[in-house]
Order: structure tokens, then sequence, then C-alpha cells
């Protein structure tokens, strides 16, 4: 009888095991797929936000608009490009929440300029702030910077 108690809770501790095996696997599979519902969105809006291309436009517009001189060409590329990733992370809540975007923007922004102000002459930062568009356009790049 004693052999028979011990052969059931060997079978019982397998069967328990796999239980416990088959439900985590149940639960992670189910986590991820919350996940992916929550990021989905997000994903969406940083997708055609490419900062690698976007930076290449930039600065090929800002090359002749501030006269950029060879040495200053690749510190204001780098500048351009850290803000650009800077802002991605936080394009969500452009459409979640405008005014914590406005807030978080106008901080980035304000990092940029004093950024360039480093890089840039002078005339030069002052030409940049006037490359500012009226309003946002998804034909002008520099619209990325100041909006």
């Amino acid at each position: 009888m004693f052999a028979l108690v011990k052969y059931i809770t060997i079978e019982m501790k397998k069967i328990l095991i796999l239980s416990a095996l088959i439900l985590s696997l149940n639960f992670a599979s189910h986590s991820q797929s919350l996940l992916k519902i929550k990021l989905d969105p997000l994903l969406q809006q940083v997708r055609g936000f490419d900062a690698a291309s976007l930076t290449s436009g930039i600065i090929g517009k800002l090359t002749p608009a501030l006269s950029l001189t060879p040495v200053q060409k690749p510190t204001v590329t780098t500048i351009v490009k850290d803000f650009l990733v800077q802002k991605a992370t936080i394009m969500a809540t452009q459409k979640t929440d405008p005014a914590a975007y406005q807030n978080k923007f106008g901080k980035l922004f304000s990092g940029l300029k004093s950024k360039l102000g480093t890089a840039l002459t002078v005339a030069q930062l002052a030409k940049f702030t006037a490359l500012k568009p009226a309003a946002p356009s998804a034909s002008n790049v520099l619209s990325q910077l100041f909006y």
C-alpha cells in the first residue's frame, strides 16, 4: 500500500508541475498580448518618425541657410539628431495629452537652442530662429524642430 501512495504522490507531483507550467505559459502569452495592445498606438505614432533621415533633411536645409562651416556641421548634426531622438520619446503624448506634450517639447526645444548656441555664432542662431515656419507643415522638414 505504501508503494501505491508513493506512486500516486509522484504522479500528482508530475501533474502539478505540468499544470503549473501550462498556466505559466498561458499567463505569459496573455501578458504579451496585453502589452502589444497597449504599445500599438505608441508604435503607430513613432513608426513614421525616422530621426536619421529627418536629421539628414534638416541639415540639408540648415547648412546653406546658416552657412554652416565644415567644423560646425558635424556638431550641429549631432545636436539635431539627439533632439529628434528625444522628441520621438514624447510624441505619443502629443495626441493623448497635448498640454504635457507642449510642456515637454518646450523643455526639449529650449535645450536644443542652448546646445546650438554653443555651436553657432550669434548671427547664425538668430537666422535659425527666423527659420521657424508659421505653422507645422509636412512639406517643411524644419517643422520637426519647431513643432
